[in-house]
């Protein structure tokens, strides 16, 4: 009797499939699904959010200035040059243990005067005063809120959501308005 190659391998796959079936367990129930969709609902952004500039915000401080300097060219409190001006500190504290604290890191993406290793991803932020400021372009509540809320006139920013997200609170962008728009030209 001769056997059929074809028909062989046809009832042995047959064969290995059916026993395969039989043996399988459903394994779906032996760990946990978590829903993803409330996962992902806790890492989206709140809408964008229109923010008012404070009153309080002291825009011509020397200390507001360096402070925002100090963030604007600092990552963290465990790598940040020097030690920050008054008002600012290297660690924070959050649920009990102490963190580096997070800074701007704003020169990885902008250039500005005394920049070092200056990125070229967003606007330069050179003579933003002479510029902008002084031809009366812009305002200091433009800057406030671009650094609070960017996809306020821009959704498809890349640049950071500072105030809506918690990164920054309010005085630190008041800080960094205040140095991005002072005149950098009489400093040392």
């Amino acid at each position: 009797m001769k056997i059929n190659i074809k028909h062989f391998t046809l009832v042995s796959v047959v064969a290995l499939s059916t026993s395969m079936t039989a043996c399988a367990t459903d394994l779906t129930k032996a760990y946990d699904m978590p829903n993803a969709s409330k996962l992902i609902k806790k890492d989206l952004l709140k809408s964008p959010k229109k923010y008012t500039m404070p009153k309080s915000c002291k825009l011509d401080s020397l200390e507001a200035i360096a402070r925002g300097e100090y963030i604007f060219h600092n990552l963290n409190g465990k790598k940040a040059k020097a030690n920050p001006p008054k008002g600012l500190t290297k660690f924070v504290t959050k649920k009990g243990k102490k963190k580096p604290k997070q800074f701007g890191n704003c020169v990885a993406c902008h250039n500005i005067e005394g920049a070092k290793g200056a990125g070229n991803i967003g606007p330069d932020l050179s003579k933003y005063k002479k510029l902008f400021i002084d031809t009366k372009a812009r305002d200091a509540k433009f800057v406030y809120q671009k650094i609070a809320d960017p996809r306020v006139d821009n959704p498809k920013t890349h640049m950071t959501v500072n105030l809506t997200t918690g990164l920054f609170n309010k005085s630190e962008i008041c800080d960094l308005t205040a140095y991005i728009i002072s005149d950098k030209s009489k400093k040392k």
